[in-house]
């Protein structure tokens, strides 16, 4: 009878961040117009970006509902704001050598479907989606495979819970 092999330590905590996260990573600055962010958006097919400084260290995200609400709220082109205007204010971010598990109870928590993934030193490296994590689901009946369609499907009702009781739609 053939010996069954046991998984390395690495395999047993579950997949890393960086075997599933997305990169290049298109980002954009604090001074660059709202605009300008969009447009990137529009170009690479994405819904955020990381805002980074000169050293190309996150600093905060913006979505594309970030730029949709600063035009309404603030009542200006797009042209005429800028990134710092409507990034986010808190940062949630997770590094390359994270177990995806972790990422994704990041995820739930937070209630943000993306998370930069960044260095010891801030500097971002990827992104992680929800779209990611989906993709690894798919891979679940692969034999290994670590991550469950349940866990998933609990992290995608966390982050869709409402943010506040009010609806948005009066």
């Amino acid at each position: 009878m053939k010996k069954k092999e046991t998984p390395s330590s690495k395999e047993a905590s579950g997949r890393r961040i960086e075997s599933i996260m997305r990169r290049p990573v298109v980002t954009c600055r604090p001074d660059d117009s709202l605009h300008t962010a969009a447009g990137l958006m529009w170009d690479h097919d994405c819904g955020a970006l990381p805002v980074v400084d000169e050293d190309d260290k996150v600093l905060a995200m913006i979505t594309d509902r970030d730029i949709c609400m600063a035009a309404y709220s603030q009542g200006l082109t797009l042209n005429a704001m800028q990134v710092r205007s409507a990034m986010s204010n808190e940062l949630h971010a997770c590094h390359p050598d994270d177990p995806v598990i972790e990422a994704e109870r990041r995820m739930g928590e937070k209630q943000v479907r993306r998370l930069p993934v960044v260095d010891l030193e801030g500097r971002v490296q990827g992104i992680l989606t929800l779209k990611d994590l989906a993709r690894e689901t798919a891979r679940a009946s692969e034999p290994g495979a670590t991550q469950q369609p349940r866990e998933v499907l609990g992290t995608l009702r966390e982050v869709g819970e409402p943010h506040r009781e009010k609806p948005h739609f009066v």
